[in-house]
């Protein structure tokens, strides 16, 4: 008997999983607001140099009265190729002649310019403020915008890596309540920032909170209910986070301050760290680290929420000992991380997952985090980005039931990749196009990390199972990491950053293929299991080729 089997008693799938749940999984639709905030909190609204037609002087509030306000503007600020306003330089001196009431033209090419100097005026008409405005991160500090991003994508890569050993050291209650509280304080303080340094240091911490609830809330989902229902329960996060992006379009539509805006999506953190005191410690976690009589105390509580009370009297400290031996050998057996590159097939896999996570997430990212691009409303094509996760996710789903994990991951990759690429070959002005690539691409990434997911915990064997899928995960955290300081090449060649989203995960989705297939299979629970299924594996892929016996006549 194994712990499944002692919750199959008290009630696998009763009443308290489903509160237990529900209550897990209403935060999550608040995470995507977190990570994809700065689409918002960040955008960049229309711009142009202070000049003194901005100052209080009654002269220039006299002509501006008798004046057309677009043509007096002209005086101060030049032209680009495309007969749009200059955002980053201006005349030095007032160009009166450019009024052209004499009739005359006049070579603007020749006419001298200066930087921004006094600063900038922004167009409030789509947001009343934002990071941009707040500390005029445009022009040469532009690149500042995509820092920001890499900086909390860093405290979620940081948060991975630091509340997951502490989870496994404390427990998934303490930290998930500390997560919580940590997200909510950490959020709302990002809103008072009083400089960019500050806010990226609030960034950063948000990121690091949200690693935490993302890493606790799957273990507290998972070790309280039966392995039948984890692929649904995985599945259920993900529709939970899709959702949150589109939460995230409506509440930034009515919300045009970015200070607001993040306190909205700070403060219900405050809430959900009120009622997680209810959560139960996961009984797993309680009986591998030596609190068997904490677990039994869980599982009778469970019992009775349940209403199986009499099941639940039936457990003792040490019927939960002797029936978990099996789970608590496994624990003291598990391997270090160089264990994943140890041997050949371990090599391979590990090598092939690392660029698959790392494609999938840098290329999401990518394009998740550049939406302004694509020349149509912002809120619209969040919502859009949003939506395209549910049939992708579903239909991932039904490729890996019934083609393979193998061919559904390297499918979809590659897919997403040429969507992505396409969009080299079509023209800024065709804007519907260009939206309909990216979203098909977008989709594509979803439905691969739905695969990837799913594909890492069938490859890899209990003994390094987690380890291997903490370490898989640190590649995505890099992967998305690194996707913001792409789009600083488009200063370079405007497609380049569309080159790199786009080839990434080509060259993953081939890679993929190098993958044993796991499809109806059973897992494996040492190395040398995996190790044995590879060979065989490969001799089945490329058979060797015998010679025929002649014929006798």
């Amino acid at each position: 008997m194994s712990f499944a089997d002692l919750l199959e008693k008290v009630g696998s799938m009763g009443r308290f999983q489903f509160v237990h749940i529900i209550m897990l999984s209403i935060p999550v639709f608040m995470l995507a607001s977190h990570n994809l905030i700065q689409n918002f909190s960040g955008a960049v609204p229309r711009h142009h140099c202070r000049t003194l037609l901005d100052s209080n002087g009654s002269y220039y509030h006299n002509l501006s009265e008798t004046i057309n306000s677009q043509d007096l503007l002209n005086v101060f600020i030049p032209m680009d190729r495309k007969q749009n306003q200059e955002k980053c330089v201006r005349f030095s001196s007032p160009q009166w002649n450019l009024l052209n009431l004499s009739g005359t033209q006049h070579n603007m090419t020749r006419l001298e310019t200066e930087p921004c100097r006094d600063g900038w005026i922004y167009d409030k008409t789509e947001f009343s403020s934002t990071i941009i405005s707040e500390w005029d991160l445009v022009c040469s500090s532009k690149s500042l915008k995509q820092m920001a991003q890499s900086v909390y994508m860093g405290g979620v890569l940081g948060g991975g890596i630091i509340f997951g050993s502490l989870s496994d050291r404390f427990g998934r209650k303490s930290i998930l309540i500390w997560s919580y509280l940590h997200l909510a304080v950490s959020g709302t303080l990002t809103a008072f920032s009083p400089s960019f340094i500050a806010y990226c240091i609030f960034r950063f911490l948000c990121g690091m909170a949200v690693s935490g609830i993302i890493l606790t809330t799957l273990s507290l989902s998972m070790e309280w209910t039966p392995t039948r229902t984890r692929a649904l329960l995985g599945t259920l996060n993900g529709h939970c986070y899709t959702s949150g992006q589109l939460i995230l379009a409506g509440v930034a539509y009515g919300i045009r301050n970015w200070q607001l805006l993040q306190i909205v999506v700070s403060a219900p953190f405050f809430v959900f760290f009120l009622y997680s005191w209810w959560f139960t410690e996961s009984a797993r976690w309680l009986v591998l680290n030596n609190k068997s009589e904490v677990a039994v105390k869980h599982l009778k509580k469970v019992a009775a929420f349940n209403g199986k009370k009499e099941e639940g009297d039936k457990i003792t400290p040490e019927l939960l000992k002797s029936e978990m031996q099996r789970e608590i050998l496994s624990a003291k057996q598990a391997l270090p991380i160089i264990s994943l590159f140890r041997t050949p097939t371990m090599r391979r896999i590990s090598c092939c997952l690392s660029c698959a996570w790392f494609s999938a997430s840098f290329a999401y990212y990518g394009l998740a985090m550049d939406l302004q691009n694509f020349g149509v409303s912002i809120f619209l094509i969040q919502v859009i980005f949003g939506a395209i996760d549910f049939p992708a996710k579903f239909s991932s789903f039904l490729f890996m039931t019934y083609i393979g994990r193998r061919a559904t991951i390297a499918g979809f990759l590659i897919f997403s990749g040429l969507m992505i690429l396409s969009n080299i070959f079509v023209p800024q002005d065709m804007t519907v196009l260009r939206t309909a690539f990216a979203v098909f691409g977008k989709g594509g990434l979803a439905g691969a990390f739905v695969c990837v997911y799913l594909f890492t915990s069938e490859l890899y064997p209990t003994v390094v199972r987690q380890t291997g899928m903490g370490f898989t995960n640190i590649m995505a955290r890099i992967g998305a990491m690194i996707a913001p300081m792409v789009q600083m090449t488009a200063d370079y060649f405007q497609f380049l950053p569309l080159v790199i989203y786009g080839m990434a995960p080509v060259l993953s989705g081939i890679i993929a293929y190098f993958l044993p297939e796991t499809l109806n299979m059973p897992l494996a629970d040492t190395v040398d299991e995996v190790e044995n299924r590879g060979k065989s594996q490969i001799k089945e892929e490329i058979p060797l080729q015998k010679e025929e016996p002649a014929e006798e006549k």
